[in-house]
């Protein structure tokens, strides 16, 4: 009788153990291979675990093994671009936005930037 006890048990924390472990399998997948929807992943999987409703796991394991573009890494080289073209230095935008509207809120806006690229457009023309 005992050693039908510790087999039950035996059991039931192993296919608890393999349950488990293939429920996490979305998350370590997007884990290991360094992926940007890691924690929309993760979420998935606990939505599945704790609503037992299959499709939040499908759903994040095919987020999983999806690879998303990168679409942050260009828009931030066009901006710095377009930054460098109109002659600011890249940088800090929020502080530089911050001290132009103090300036433009204390001594009236500032159009000497305008004048010159409006000047610059001529000259090239």
């Amino acid at each position: 009788m005992a050693v039908v006890g510790i087999v039950l048990i035996g059991s039931i924390l192993m296919v608890g153990n393999f349950y488990l472990h293939l429920h996490t399998m979305p998350e370590r997948m997007a884990h290991k291979s360094q992926k940007l929807q890691f924690e929309i992943v993760a979420v998935l999987g606990l939505l599945a675990l704790f609503t037992h409703n299959h499709l939040f796991w499908v759903i994040g394991l095919l987020l999983a093994m999806v690879d998303l573009p990168d679409f942050g890494t260009p828009l931030r080289r066009i901006a710095g671009s377009v930054e460098k073209i109109a002659g600011d230095p890249p940088g800090d935008d929020e502080t530089a936005m911050a001290g132009q509207s103090a300036h433009a809120a204390a001594h009236g806006p500032d159009t000497t930037k305008a004048n010159a690229a409006k000047s610059e457009v001529k000259n090239h023309a």
